[in-house]
C-alpha cells in the first residue's frame, strides 16, 4: 500500500523530494488543511492525502485503480481530491519588479467535461490555459485561467493573466495582436524583414521558447494529457502541478 511515511513513494509521485515534500504539507496545515470539521474524520493522514491527489494527476488513474493504493474507498478517494486540489494550487505572485519580463502562451488541456470544453484545433473537446513563465532557464511559473476556448492565444485578457502580472512586460507569438504584449515582427505580403528585425525575431524565439519547456514539463503529468475532473478541476490540477513545479525549482 502507499503511504508517505514509505519515503520511496514520494519522489515518482510529486516529483519532490522528501524533505520538500513535507514542507508543502507544512503549509497546507498551516492554511486549514487539515483542521477539525463536522462529520466522519479523514481516513488518511494530510500527508497520504496530499500524496494521493499528486499520484491522481501524475497517473490519471482512475478512482476504482487509484483508491485500493492508498486502502479508501474510490468515492473517499474522490472526496480527497476535490477537497484538497484546490487547496494546492498555486497562488500567483502579486508583485513583480518594474524591470521584470515575463514569458506567456497558451496550451490546450484535453478535459472530458464538455460544459467547460470546446472541440479545438486539435480535434479534442479541450480547455485553454495560459501559462506565465519567467525568461531565466530553469524557471518558475504559473497558470493565470481558464476558459473555454478553440485557440491557444484566444482570450488572453479573460484569462487574468494581465491582471495578475500589472504592469510587468510581457513578451508573446504572434497570436496576441491588440494585447500590448510585445511580438515578434511581422512581414507583410512581398515584403522582407530587415536585418535587425530578422535578429530581433530570432532573439525573441530563443527566450520564448522557455514557455514551452515549461510546457513540457507541465505535461508530463498524465492528467494533463487527458481530464476526467469536472468544473475547475482542471484549472486546480494545472496550479497545483505548476506549484510543485516551482517548489521544487525552488528548493
Amino acid at each position: 500500500m502507499i503511504t508517505a511515511p514509505e519515503s520511496s513513494w514520494i519522489a515518482p509521485f510529486s516529483g519532490l523530494s522528501p524533505r520538500l515534500f513535507g514542507k508543502l504539507v507544512t503549509a497546507l496545515r498551516r492554511d486549514g488543511a487539515d483542521a477539525a470539521s463536522k462529520g466522519r474524520p479523514w481516513g488518511l493522514p494530510l500527508e497520504d492525502r496530499v500524496l494521493l491527489v499528486v499520484a491522481y494527476w501524475r497517473t490519471n488513474l482512475t478512482m476504482r485503480r487509484l483508491a485500493p493504493l492508498f486502502g479508501v474507498s474510490k468515492s473517499a478517494a474522490g472526496r480527497i481530491i476535490d477537497q484538497l486540489g484546490p487547496m494546492l494550487a498555486l497562488r500567483p505572485r502579486k508583485r513583480f519588479r518594474k524591470d521584470t519580463v515575463l514569458i506567456v502562451d497558451g496550451t490546450l488541456v484535453p478535459t472530458r467535461d464538455h460544459s467547460i470544453a470546446e472541440r479545438s484545433k486539435n480535434y479534442r473537446c479541450s480547455t485553454n490555459h495560459q501559462v506565465v513563465s519567467m525568461p531565466t532557464p530553469g524557471s518558475s511559473s504559473w497558470s493565470a485561467g481558464r476558459w473555454q476556448a478553440t485557440a491557444t492565444t484566444a482570450r488572453h485578457g479573460e484569462s487574468g493573466a494581465r491582471d495578475a502580472v500589472g504592469t510587468a512586460t510581457m513578451i508573446a507569438d504572434g497570436g496576441y495582436p491588440g494585447t500590448g504584449l510585445v511580438m515578434p515582427h511581422r512581414r507583410r505580403k512581398g515584403e522582407d524583414l530587415p536585418a535587425w528585425k530578422e535578429a530581433h525575431n530570432k532573439s525573441h524565439k530563443q527566450v520564448r521558447a522557455r514557455v514551452e519547456h515549461a510546457f513540457a514539463r507541465l505535461k508530463c503529468w498524465k492528467t494533463l494529457r487527458d481530464c476526467r475532473l469536472r468544473g475547475n478541476g482542471v484549472h486546480h490540477a494545472m496550479l497545483g502541478i505548476a506549484r510543485l513545479h516551482n517548489l521544487n525549482l525552488g528548493g
